[in-house]
């Protein structure tokens, strides 16, 4: 569970610096200059990001369970996580969906983090999407206060909506069908 806590510490932290400590981060991007930043940044959410997947991996191997979801969640948290995918590609489609969301890619977080949580009981699944559902939550309040970061994405077309529904309804049937069992093991269908 540690190599699993480190992880989320690394890659959460360097995630939150822009809302929790702007101004040292401001410094910090002034002192070594964007580029440089920016690769000490990726380095760190990279190496967060590894030790996250490595510890989730083996606390998976000796699971705590602290509750036990009934089955209908399972079924619930497939319905819940429709729209993350579009969200996902709409965060770098400007376009309607854009514009009303504010920012789609921390709405899908949000949305990615409850239908786990809904679906899964075990103390590494609370920690991973637990977490990761307080720091989206705490970054969306924090743009009541602050302007929005650019997302550099497509240039804004009429079409960009149609192509983040079109495609993100696509990665959600072979995330749905294939490639969550693929890349986690577990298959979101196994519904018994």
């Amino acid at each position: 569970m540690t190599i699993l806590i480190l992880g989320l510490c690394l890659f959460l932290g360097m995630h939150s610096l822009g809302f929790l400590a702007p101004a040292w981060r401001g410094r910090m991007v002034a002192r070594l200059g964007q580029t440089r930043w920016q690769g000490i940044a990726g380095l760190v959410g990279l190496v967060g990001f590894i030790l996250i997947v490595w510890g989730y991996g083996l606390a998976r191997t000796a699971p705590i369970n602290l509750y036990s979801p009934p089955l209908w969640t399972r079924h619930l948290s497939l319905l819940i996580m429709l729209p993350v995918f579009p969200l996902l590609l709409a965060t770098y489609l400007p376009g309607r969906i854009q514009a009303a969301v504010v920012h789609p890619m921390l709405t899908a977080v949000i949305i990615w983090a409850l239908a786990h949580l809904t679906a899964n009981g075990n103390l590494a699944d609370l920690l991973l999407f637990g977490g990761f559902l307080a720091w989206s939550l705490t970054d969306r309040i924090s743009l009541l206060t602050r302007p929005a970061p650019a997302v550099q994405g497509a240039p804004s077309r009429k079409a960009n909506d149609l192509i983040a529904l079109g495609a993100g309804l696509a990665l959600y049937v072979v995330f749905l069908f294939w490639a969550h069992q693929w890349l986690f093991g577990v298959s979101p269908l196994r519904l018994a």
